[in-house]
């Protein structure tokens, strides 16, 4: 018995497979993405998003950015730069007509499509859409000397704090602009339910579309006493996929490995999972037939077999090597919530019925094993 190399079974990509979604705003997009590849979604908020027209916080510090020129402006995100203006203008405040003196610099294309649909004109913008980049140009000398100058740096979410503190250094006198603050969601029963099926196996990759997300999570985790848990979990079977790399750095933080698309859009993110699920789970010839082992099903010959608990961890308990034979107490150890041998009997009549095929093998007096 040996691994297929290259070989996909037919359908759906993410059939089998459960992806939990972290995202507050886009989290319909991201889900019919993923919905659309087989995938069934598991939507947990992490955070929640403070409404402009209430945050005391934005008008405070738009109103500290008018108090004096500004340099230079750092736009990071096009709905983040382009919300600012929009609320400015509802509350009044000249703020357009402030920043037409100022060189305004764009971290990407929709920043930049932000800056010039508000009237402005962009100065320059990074070839890599990063932060980082933006802080070498600046410290570089490109705008001139920094020391003494302001800077607003449009915030979207994270904090930035590299960015922001390596400006801070270079003598900048720099004015964050908190749009779009992110906090714990009102209600977080769904993140709390996430973090059990983290634990209880119950979904196969969690994705992150920003770093206050990631954090959130962890955070109410901490609260629950299951942190370390939870990282050993994202350790392990369960895949953590962020956006980019921004977004990345509360796990990275926390030690957990996460895998992230080249570009950070939606569309690259779902097909990262694409990518990255699959691969993890060898297609295994057993005999004449195929087998692959999913998240919460099978593929045999390219037809997907939906599970049951009991029958999945015997069969995935199998599937670790394939061939070898796996005694009784072994797979006792492998059921949920435990059990005997008799439940262990009962788990392989049920597998096998539902696989259709004669995949699992009976060694008298020692255990089962996939068919060689």
């Amino acid at each position: 018995m040996t691994d297929t190399a290259g070989e996909q079974p037919a359908g759906l990509p993410l059939a089998g497979y459960t992806v939990a979604v972290t995202a507050a705003r886009r989290k319909e997009e991201l889900g019919a993405l993923l919905d659309r590849r087989g995938a069934r979604v598991l939507y947990a908020p992490a955070i929640r998003i403070v409404p402009l027209a209430d945050d005391a916080e934005l008008v405070a510090a738009t109103r500290r950015v008018l108090e004096a020129p500004v340099d230079l402006v750092v736009a990071t995100t096009g709905v983040g730069f382009r919300g600012w203006l929009e609320a400015a203008d509802a509350w009044g405040l000249p703020l357009v007509q402030h920043l037409s003196g100022s060189r305004v610099l764009a971290r990407g294309p929709k920043a930049r499509g932000a800056i010039r649909g508000g009237g402005l004109v962009d100065a320059w913008s990074p070839a890599s859409e990063s932060s980082a980049e933006v802080l070498e140009h600046l410290l570089s000398g490109a705008e001139g000397p920094l020391a003494g100058r302001r800077i607003a740096v449009q915030l979207h979410g994270d904090p930035l704090p590299d960015l922001v503190a390596g400006l801070q250094d270079a003598g900048a006198d720099v004015l964050t602009v908190p749009v779009y603050r992110w906090v714990l969601p009102e209600d977080v029963v769904p993140v709390r339910r996430l973090i059990g099926a983290i634990l209880a196996g119950g979904v196969d990759a969690v994705t992150f579309t920003s770093a206050p997300a990631a954090a959130s999570l962890l955070q109410v985790a901490t609260e629950l006493g299951q942190q370390e848990p939870v990282v050993a979990a994202m350790n392990g079977r369960v895949l953590a996929v962020a956006v980019g790399p921004v977004t990345a750095g509360p796990l990275d933080a926390a030690g957990i490995p996460s895998c992230q698309p080249e570009r950070a859009r939606l569309g690259a993110l779902a097909r990262e999972v694409v990518a990255r699920l699959p691969e993890r789970d060898p297609v295994l010839q057993v005999g004449p037939h195929t087998l692959q082992v999913r998240g919460h099903a099978a593929v045999v010959d390219g037809q997907l077999v939906e599970l049951a608990p009991g029958p999945l961890a015997v069969l995935r308990e199998l599937a670790r090597q394939p061939g070898h034979v796996v005694s009784r107490p072994d797979l006792v150890g492998s059921l949920p919530g435990g059990g005997d041998g008799h439940a262990v009997e009962m788990a392989v009549t049920r597998l096998r019925a539902a696989l259709g095929a004669p995949l699992v093998e009976t060694v008298v007096k020692r255990g089962y094993r996939l068919r060689a």
